[in-house]
């Protein structure tokens, strides 16, 4: 099975630069979409939107549509989660409506699970008691399956950021870890929110943390000719290996098509 994996995206209604994130957007999803062998799933792990706002989600949904594989969000801290859920509840893998927007899919070999680790207090994360009772539950359904979690922020101490600790308290953090490390056939787990790359693990599981699709928010160092081309992650699983992950770094750029979105 291959997952592409997409996060922080930060489609903009104001910034200055809205342009300039919509485009790195389209491109990564052509790229995808261009791909010899294509991926079962794509997975946007957060931050979709900057400000939440309703148009913002308009114009991500109208390029998410253009993917040829399946696509499943997640939201992170700059998200709206009734706006999310409203723009993208049509799929049908998850509620309009619901407290927190977390859940299964078993339609793979492996099972998919999305967390929500957004707190409504902060920029960082939560993982209250609720959503651990929950992900226990999405775990007994098709227990014998390989299981792979993903959340927007990372649970691990992100060792290439100024503050390595992604959640509001150690508290919560812990408890997203100890309910992680119950899950049996836990196989990965890949994250967003610190716009750069990093990993950790989760009881001897991979961790990672992938950089932001915008260019204009990404972190860390690239050369040069790196710094207009978008990337992303190509997670592939071997039923013996388990996961191998590439960074996988956009062509090199092309004239951006006509969006009517946002402009």
């Amino acid at each position: 099975m291959i997952i592409a994996q997409i996060s922080d995206t930060h489609v903009s209604q104001n910034s200055a630069d809205r342009t300039r994130r919509l485009e790195d957007f389209e491109r990564t999803i052509d790229d995808i979409n261009a791909l010899e062998e294509q991926p079962d799933v794509i997975v946007h792990t957060g931050d979709i939107a900057h400000d939440g706002l309703p148009d913002e989600y308009a114009a991500a949904q109208a390029i998410l549509a253009k993917a040829s594989s399946p696509v499943f969000v997640l939201a992170g801290n700059r998200d709206n989660r009734k706006n999310l859920q409203q723009a993208f509840s049509s799929s049908g893998y998850f509620k309009a409506n619901s407290e927190f927007i977390e859940y299964a899919i078993n339609d793979f070999p492996i099972k998919l699970i999305m967390l929500d680790t957004l707190s409504s207090h902060s920029n960082k994360g939560d993982f209250c008691q609720k959503r651990a009772e929950t992900l226990k539950q999405m775990v007994k359904a098709e227990s014998a399956k390989p299981v792979v979690v993903f959340a927007h922020h990372p649970p691990f101490e992100a060792m290439e950021c100024p503050d390595p600790f992604q959640f509001e308290t150690q508290e919560s953090m812990l408890r997203m870890r100890d309910a992680l490390k119950a899950i049996d056939g836990l196989r990965a787990v890949f994250c967003g929110h610190v716009h750069r790359f990093d990993k950790g693990e989760v009881a001897g599981i991979l961790a990672t943390a992938m950089p932001s699709t915008a260019t204009v928010l990404r972190k860390g160092i690239y050369p040069e000719g790196m710094q207009l081309r978008p990337v992303y992650q190509l997670h592939r699983f071997d039923p013996v290996l388990g996961f191998i992950s590439e960074t996988r770094i956009v062509e090199e750029k092309q004239p951006l098509r006509h969006h009517g979105l946002l402009q």
